[in-house]
């Protein structure tokens, strides 16, 4: 696993993450709008934070990219979790 590797799992599931929460608001306009946005401001400051984190490698580069993506699978599934939480809430109320 390299640099670059790590970088577009970075993007690609964060990114994939933020297209589900725009099809929700897009599909669903109104339902759970705030909370929906507070999702993808949080999505945004992991991408940020991971990308600074990759930046300047600490030890052994392979164990260290591969603990950056546990934590990016790990922190996305949570929003992921929150997400269907919201979408749930939002489709019960309508």
């Amino acid at each position: 696993m390299n640099l670059r590797d790590i970088k577009k799992d970075i993007e690609y599931v964060i990114g994939a993450f933020v297209d589900d929460c725009t099809l929700f608001l897009n599909v669903h306009p109104g339902k759970n709008a705030g909370e929906i946005t507070d999702l993808i401001d949080e999505a945004v400051d992991l991408f940020n934070a991971l990308r600074d984190k990759i930046a300047v490698p600490e030890g052994d580069k392979k164990a260290y990219y591969a603990a950056i993506r546990k934590e990016l699978l790990e922190k996305v599934d949570g929003l992921y979790d929150r997400l269907s939480a919201a979408v749930k809430k939002g489709i019960e109320n309508a």
